[in-house]
């Protein structure tokens, strides 16, 4: 019985925490549209069949099988109402805020996780440099000790994310630098790297340490909000990679991925008492969800939201049938995508 607790609990734990990212989304939309008084019939966490429903007034709160999204369904949405008070009838800039909503809560979701990630560690790591290992490759093709990284390849460097991301991004371990030496810009080129095998794919071995500095106010401020933006530019490069096939369909994840990720994480959380690294999941998974849905791409919050930004410029509303069929093919094309991405996750766990 307790080997069976010990492997459900971090699932369950991993549902509730994704649950609870679907449910500070869905509240974006729900809240605004209660500001802006228009009528909603349903607020549901999860999708499929229902598990829990309970009506309160007019709202019918549901919680469904599937975690895998949740909706507020409003009255006029997705189709004509007559109701005065249907979303419909709203101005075009209020249903825009309604929409975007969603997102915006995400992405403040994880710019507050991220303070409290930064608020509660001993150093805030930063691009500079502080020190190389023995005999570091980099420091003999020139980098030097008090070095601010500005720039990899092209790529600006604000954070140690970045730093990270697009040093492993690269793909023949020869890397250009822009750093700041002494107050002045100087490029850095052609560093080369040693490299290991890691599961079958090269790595590189970062020969330097970085600087860290202490947590106050104003440093966790200004590093939860670049953080926050280098995570953000991470899943736009990341979306990018995926439209060009620089992905394989192995290196993608959905929920069941997700879920199973966050339940390693928890589970290392516990047997070390040190929950930073399920916060910056947390914090990944809230920008991820926030930056995917204002992709204008139809049934995406961000589709929809570009449907209204057509209205507000040319004063002409989207006929209510020709969105829903272009809603219906992007619904379509998204549950497609979930379950190729779904079944592939069950054969990699299995």
């Amino acid at each position: 019985m307790l080997s069976v607790l010990n492997s459900i609990w971090p699932i369950l734990v991993a549902l509730l925490l994704f649950g609870v990212i679907i449910m500070t989304h869905e509240l974006g939309h729900f809240t605004f549209a209660r500001i802006f008084k228009v009528k909603i019939n349903e607020f549901s966490i999860g999708m499929g069949p229902a598990l829990f429903k309970k009506k309160k007034g007019d709202i019918q709160y549901s919680l469904r099988a599937f975690p895998i999204g949740g909706y507020v369904a409003m009255e006029g949405e997705d189709e004509e109402s007559e109701d005065e008070n249907s979303f419909e009838k709203k101005p075009a800039w209020q249903r825009a805020i309604i929409i975007i909503a969603g997102a915006t809560v995400n992405l403040i979701t994880g710019v507050i996780i991220m303070a409290i990630i930064l608020g509660t560690t001993d150093l805030i790591g930063v691009p500079t440099i502080t020190g190389f290992s023995d005999n570091a490759a980099s420091a003999k093709a020139g980098l030097q000790k008090g070095d601010k990284i500005i720039a990899i390849n092209n790529d600006k460097v604000y954070t140690e994310y970045d730093l990270s991301y697009f040093m492993m991004r690269d793909e023949d371990a020869v890397i250009d630098f822009v750093i700041e030496r002494d107050g002045e810009l100087q490029n850095i080129k052609s560093v080369k790297f040693d490299t290991r095998e890691i599961e079958g794919q090269t790595a590189i071995i970062y020969d330097f340490s970085i600087l860290g500095v202490e947590p106050s106010f104003g440093s966790v401020f200004k590093y939860s909000f670049l953080n926050s933006f280098s995570i953000a530019r991470i899943v736009w490069v990341s979306l990018f990679d995926i439209v060009t096939m620089n992905f394989s369909l192995n290196e993608l994840s959905g929920p069941v991925g997700t879920v199973d990720i966050i339940a390693d994480t928890a589970t290392n959380a516990v047997s070390t008492m040190d929950f930073s690294s399920l916060l910056t999941i947390m914090a990944f998974i809230a920008i991820n969800v926030g930056i995917f849905n204002l992709i204008p791409f139809p049934a995406l919050d961000g589709g929809r939201f570009f449907l209204i930004l057509i209205e507000w410029v040319t004063g002409k509303r989207v006929p209510t049938a020709v969105e829903n069929a272009i809603n219906t093919v992007g619904m379509t094309l998204l549950l497609g995508l979930v379950l190729v991405v779904t079944v592939n996750d069950i054969i990699k766990l299995l």
